[in-house]
C-alpha cells in the first residue's frame, strides 16, 4: 500500500513537473519569440521600414497563433486541473480504502489470534477428552470385571439359597414329623392313663416320658431277684395293659424301644447292686415274655421281641424326697418306652448344624465381599 501510495504521489509530482516544464518552455519560447520578434522588428524597423506592414501582419499572425496556443494551453490546464481533482478524489477514496483495509487487517489479526487461542484450548480439551476416555474405558473394564464377579457371586448365592431352601424344606418335614411324634407321645400317654383308669389300676405315669415305676419291695424280697407272688400278680395286671397300648397299630410304628430298667438304693456295693438290678430287670422281662402270648398277637409279640431291652443301673439315679434319698422309692423297676423322636431329633440337630454352618459361611462371605 505504501509503494502504491508513493507511486501515485510520484506520478502526480511528475505531472506537475511536466506541466511546469511545459509552461516554462512555453514561457521561454514566448520570451524568445518576443525577443526575436522585438529584435527583428527593431532591426527591420531600421532596415526595412518598408516591410513594417508585412512584419506587422506577421506579428499579428504570430499573436493570433500565440493566443490560440494560449487558448490550447488554458484548455490543457483546465483538463489538467480536472484530472488533478479527479486524482485527488481517487487518492482520497484510495486512502479511505487503505484505512478500511488496515482496519480489516487489524480485525483479521485479532481474529487470527483468537482463533489460535481457541485452537490451543481445543487441543487441550481434546487431550482432556482423550484422558477422560481412557479413564472411562478403564472404569468400564473394572465395572465389567466387578459385574462378572457379582454374577458369579449371585450364582453362588442362588446355589446356596437353593441348598438352604432344600435344607429348610427338609427341616420343615423333620419338624412336622417330630411334632407328629410328640403328638403321638402325648396321645399315647393319655391312652395309657385312660386304660389304667378303665382297669381300675392305680399306676402313676410320668407325664413327660410315659414311664411307670414298679415298687421293688412288692416285686421282690429284700436282696432277692425272684418275683414274689404279689409281684407276679401286679405285673399280670399292669404289663398287659401297658404293652397292649404300645403295640396298638397307631403307636407301634412310632415305637423305637420298650425298656425295663432295674434300680437299687445307695447302700451296699455298686457291683453287687448292679448285678441285682440287672437280675430284677431281667426277671420282669422274662415274666413278660412268658405271659405275653396271652394278650399279644404273634406279630405284636415279634415286634416286642425286637424292641424290648432290660438294663440294670445299680444305685445310680436315686429318688429324692425333701432333698434326701428315699431308699424305698429308689428300689424300683421302671418300664418305659422310647419313640423314634430321638432319632428324628438327632437328624434335626444335624440339619440344623448344617444349616447354621451354611448360613455362617454365607454371612462370612457376604461380610468379606462387603
Amino acid at each position: 500500500m505504501r509503494r502504491r501510495r508513493r507511486r501515485h504521489h510520484s506520478e502526480g509530482h511528475n505531472v506537475w513537473r511536466a506541466y511546469s516544464d511545459m509552461m516554462a518552455g512555453l514561457l521561454l519560447l514566448f520570451v524568445l519569440v518576443m525577443c526575436i520578434s522585438f529584435m527583428e522588428a527593431q532591426k527591420n524597423y531600421r532596415e526595412k521600414l518598408s516591410e513594417q506592414a508585412a512584419h506587422q501582419q506577421t506579428q499579428t499572425q504570430l499573436q493570433k497563433e500565440l493566443s490560440e496556443r494560449e487558448s490550447e494551453i488554458n484548455a490543457q490546464q483546465a483538463a489538467l486541473d480536472e484530472q488533478s481533482a479527479l486524482l485527488a478524489s481517487q487518492q482520497a477514496a484510495l486512502d479511505e480504502q487503505s484505512a478500511l483495509v488496515a482496519s480489516q487487517q487489524a480485525d483479521l489479526d485479532e481474529k487470527s489470534a483468537l482463533l489460535a487461542e481457541q485452537q490451543t484450548e481445543l487441543e487441550e480439551q481434546k487431550a482432556l477428552v482423550a484422558s477422560s476416555q481412557s479413564d472411562l474405558q478403564e472404569k468400564e473394564t473394572l465395572i465389567a470385571s466387578q459385574q462378572k464377579e457379582l454374577d458369579e457371586k449371585n450364582t453362588q448365592m442362588a446355589a446356596q439359597q437353593a441348598a438352604l431352601d432344600e435344607q429348610e424344606s427338609l427341616l420343615a418335614d423333620q419338624q412336622q414329623k417330630i411334632e407328629q411324634i410328640i403328638g403321638v407321645k402325648a396321645d399315647l400317654i393319655a391312652d395309657l392313663k385312660s386304660q389304667f383308669d378303665e382297669h381300675n389300676l392305680n399306676v402313676v405315669i410320668d407325664e413327660a416320658s410315659g414311664a411307670i415305676a414298679l415298687d421293688s419291695n412288692v416285686l421282690f424280697a429284700y436282696n432277692e431277684s425272684e418275683l414274689t407272688e404279689e409281684g407276679i400278680a401286679m405285673l399280670g395286671e399292669i404289663l398287659p395293659v401297658y404293652c397292649k397300648v404300645l403295640m396298638d397299630p397307631q403307636y407301634e410304628d412310632y415305637l423305637a424301644e420298650l425298656s425295663i430298667d432295674g434300680y437299687t438304693d445307695t447302700s451296699g456295693d455298686y457291683i453287687y447292686n448292679l448285678e441285682l438290678s440287672q437280675a430284677r430287670a431281667l426277671a420282669v422281662a422274662s415274666y413278660l415274655f412268658q405271659d405275653a402270648d396271652s394278650f399279644l398277637t404273634d406279630d405284636e409279640l415279634t415286634s416286642l421281641k425286637e424292641k424290648l431291652t432290660s438294663n440294670g443301673h445299680s444305685m445310680s439315679n436315686p429318688v429324692y424326697s425333701d432333698g434326701e434319698i428315699n431308699m424305698d422309692a429308689s428300689r424300683r423297676v421302671e418300664v418305659r418306652f422310647r419313640l423314634k423322636d430321638e432319632e428324628m431329633i438327632n437328624e434335626l440337630k444335624d440339619v440344623l448344624a448344617e444349616t447354621t454352618t451354611a448360613q455362617s459361611e454365607t454371612s462370612s462371605e457376604a461380610q468379606t465381599e462387603g
